[in-house]
């Protein structure tokens, strides 16, 4: 299941670490910006980085010839959910964040099960109740009833995640993937743009300032191109596998360099979110990974 060459492992940690470090970052930055600047930064900067590499592949115009699935897509994946999640770091930590947002292939299972294109089997539903007990512990644990808001803000982010991936692998799938991702990065600083120049504040720290650089560079851009190239290297199936890594990023950061505490939700929600998220999302082995050769292969992107 791993990814099994040098350079898989190598694109997996590097993905890891990238897609881990975001709520440290957002965390920062909203302490000074409106997360509306934040997003907007963030898409414009990772759209400018990427479009000469999609031109340069030609790979926007077919995208574009899908306009109307492009524009859910980049409304549940990213207008809405980096929002939301700028909004809600505003009051939650960032290990805290992270963690729940390790929900998204539980909800993802539970929205594919519910729309009767997966099924439950005994192993992902003890593996959805072990998740949903590990976030019953963080958020009894840890959050006060004035961070409730927060926490619905948090859950809109995780459904947002779970369908956007759905929505790429039922209609855009046979597109280039650069493609999609620059239009859709594209979409979302036009819809950003206005309100965050009309939000930008008078003065700002270089703090908060580097917070959007990096997540623009690294964050964006640099994760997606490390995502391509992960996928070509181990395939969709293993790239997911970085869902479980991010949460671990996300609260060793938290603690080391905005000493957020290491709580006692934290101790206990984790290793069960984790836990769940993988049986919920485990499924039985395919005929090519049983050794048998089936007369037709389908093949899934999450």
């Amino acid at each position: 299941m791993w990814p099994v060459t040098r350079r898989g492992w190598l694109l997996f940690g590097t993905l890891g670490v990238f897609w881990g470090v975001p709520y440290l970052f957002i965390r920062i930055a909203v302490t000074e910006l409106d997360p509306v600047v934040v997003a907007g930064g963030r898409t414009l900067l990772g759209a400018l980085i990427l479009l000469p590499f999609a031109l340069r592949a030609k790979s926007l115009r077919p995208v574009f010839g899908r306009w109307r699935w492009l524009l859910l897509y980049t409304g549940v994946e990213i207008v809405g959910p980096w929002i939301l999640l700028g909004h809600a770091e505003t009051r939650l930590n960032s290990s805290t964040t992270g963690l729940l947002i390790a929900m998204v292939p539980i909800v993802a299972a539970i929205i594919l099960t519910a729309t009767g294109q997966d099924h439950l089997g005994t192993r992902r539903v003890a593996g959805l109740v072990i998740g949903l007990v590990g976030v019953g512990l963080l958020v009894g644990l840890d959050l006060r009833f004035d961070d409730l808001v927060a926490m619905l803000q948090v859950l809109g982010v995780v459904v947002g995640y779970a369908i956007g991936p759905i929505i790429v692998s039922r209609k855009l799938a046979d597109l280039p993937s650069i493609g999609v991702i620059t239009s859709s990065l594209v979409l979302a600083a036009v819809v950003y743009l206005p309100f965050a120049i009309w939000l930008r504040p008078a003065t700002v720290s270089a703090a908060a300032i580097g917070s959007v650089v990096v997540l623009a560079v690294v964050c964006t851009a640099g994760a997606f191109m490390v995502m391509f190239a992960l996928i070509a290297e181990a395939g969709p199936a293993r790239m997911t596998l970085i869902t479980y890594v991010n949460p671990a990023v996300a609260v060793l950061l938290g603690a080391l360099v905005l000493n957020e505490p290491i709580t006692l939700g934290l101790i206990l929600g984790f290793p069960l979110i984790i836990v769940g998220s993988i049986l919920g999302t485990w499924r039985n082995a395919t005929p090519v990974e049983a050794g048998i050769e089936p007369e037709v292969t389908a093949t899934e992107r999450t």
